[in-house]
C-alpha cells in the first residue's frame, strides 16, 4: 500500500512538471508587473511566492479551457475559437479581462498579417527567379558510370 502511494506521488509530480510554466516566464511576468505597480522600493519576492503565482495560473489556464470547452460544446463544434475564450472569461466572472484581450489579440494579428505579406512578397520573389542551369554531374558519379560501363564491356 505504501508503494502504491508512491506510484500515485510521482506520477502526480510528473505531470505537474509536464503541466509547469516555464519559472522564467513566471518570474519576468511578475518582477515586470510588480515593478510597474511599486514606485520607489523594489519588492522582494519569495521563492515559494513564485511557485504559487505558477500554480495558480496554471490552475485559471485549465478552468478557462475547460469552460472554453464547454461553450464550444454547446455550440457543436469541435475547435474553440476566441470568442469562446471571451464568453468564458465572462462566465468565470472575469470580464474585465476581456477588454485587454480583445486589444492584445487585434494586435497581435495586425502583426503576424504584416508578417505573412512580406513572406508572400519573398516567396513570389523567389518564384520569379530563374532556376540555376543543372549543374555537372559529380566526379563520384562519373566514375561510377565509367565502372558500370566497363562492367558492361567485360561481360560481353
Amino acid at each position: 500500500m505504501a508503494e502504491e502511494k508512491n506510484d500515485n506521488e510521482t506520477t502526480e509530480n510528473v505531470v505537474s512538471e509536464a503541466e509547469a510554466l516555464p519559472k522564467a516566464i513566471v518570474r519576468r511576468v511578475v518582477k515586470d508587473k510588480l515593478s510597474q505597480l511599486s514606485t520607489g522600493s523594489e519588492i522582494t519576492v519569495l521563492r515559494d511566492s513564485f511557485l504559487a503565482f505558477s500554480e495558480s495560473t496554471r490552475i485559471f489556464i485549465h478552468y478557462l479551457s475547460a469552460t472554453a470547452n464547454d461553450i464550444c460544446k454547446e455550440s457543436k463544434r469541435n475547435m474553440i475559437n476566441a470568442e469562446d475564450v471571451f464568453k468564458a472569461l465572462e462566465e468565470i466572472d472575469f470580464p474585465e479581462f476581456i477588454g485587454p484581450l480583445r486589444d492584445s489579440l487585434e494586435e497581435f494579428r495586425q502583426r503576424n498579417a504584416g508578417k505573412k505579406q512580406s513572406k508572400a512578397k519573398e516567396t513570389n520573389t523567389n518564384a520569379k527567379r530563374k532556376e540555376p542551369p543543372p549543374s555537372e554531374p559529380s566526379e563520384g558519379r562519373n566514375k561510377r558510370q565509367v565502372v558500370e560501363n566497363e562492367d558492361e564491356d567485360n561481360s560481353d
